[in-house]
């Protein structure tokens, strides 16, 4: 179907910007930190609380209610690897603690290209064990960079525990192969090259494009991961790798019409994506 009549709005209001991928790290993180605006102004929840685990990750949790029984949602923001923290996706992460009344452990993961391939997925892994020695219900979310932190520590023995996965446009192919990468090159928001520049900046040379770890499109053995919600935006470069990994799973992917890159965190923005918001907190609240 055409673009999303906001999204198109959107797209024009964002042509006088540099391309990202001739951004230094310094400005893509800062083009981030501006984009925060899009989520609308904070929620109010009963706690938010800065942790520390293990003595170097930095993470935030949020609390919709005082209830310690709450089961606990572990989430990756977004970045390609090379931007984003908890301040970027603070109001994604209050909207999904209300929505479906759980806590949100936000994660700080280290960034590339200080810190390459694969400190992010450890520190996931990291964070989701943490989370289960704190909950018996336990899932974790993310999107782009993020949902693919998500899904490695779903595969991980510890990780297979966790109640389910929501997958938001999982960046999750570090070979850019797909149909969609040249469908969609540019002209949609973040394009092909800002997602290779992010795999550039994020493996080390050498590194096998296909390790499951760092592209979990290639995982095998996916028997017993935990169930899946997968959804993915129309006019996207990663649409097709992140619908491929939910066939894998066994799970049909949720594709938004007219949507794309990206559109999950416009939450003050785009009607679709509240839509999208309660389409997650149903499937998470379902298993919890």
């Amino acid at each position: 179907m055409p673009l999303d009549p906001e999204i198109a709005a959107y797209l024009e209001s964002q042509k006088h910007l540099p391309p990202r991928a001739s951004l230094d790290i310094a400005a893509t993180r800062e083009r981030l930190r501006q984009a925060a605006s899009l989520g609308g102004p904070p929620l109010a929840l009963a706690r938010v609380e800065n942790l520390v685990l293990a003595g170097y990750l930095r993470a935030r949790q949020y609390w919709p209610t005082a209830d310690a029984a709450l089961p606990l949602l572990v989430y990756f923001h977004g970045g390609r690897f090379i931007s984003g923290d908890l301040d970027t996706h603070d109001y994604v992460c209050r909207t999904l603690a209300l929505a479906a009344q759980c806590r949100v452990l936000a994660v700080d993961y280290r960034l590339a290209p200080e810190h390459r391939f694969p400190a992010a997925a450890e520190d996931a892994a990291l964070a989701v064990d943490w989370a289960l020695g704190k909950s018996k219900s336990v899932a974790a979310a993310g999107d782009s960079a993020g949902a693919n932190l998500a899904a490695g520590a779903a595969l991980t023995p510890r990780g297979r525990a966790m109640r389910c996965q929501l997958l938001i446009y999982p960046m999750i192919d570090a070979t850019c192969s797909m149909p969609s990468y040249t469908e969609f090159a540019e002209g949609y928001g973040p394009g092909a090259a800002d997602m290779q520049r992010g795999w550039c900046e994020y493996l080390p040379e050498g590194t096998d494009l296909r390790d499951p770890l760092a592209s979990p499109l290639f995982a095998t053995g996916l028997d017993g991961a935990p169930p899946a919600m997968v959804i993915t935006a129309e006019y996207d470069t990663l649409r097709d790798e992140g619908e491929a990994y939910a066939r894998k799973l066994g799970v049909s992917p949720r594709r938004y019409p007219g949507t794309i890159h990206a559109f999950f965190t416009m939450l003050g923005t785009l009607e679709v994506t509240r839509d999208a918001v309660r389409d997650a907190a149903e499937f998470l609240k379902r298993h919890w």
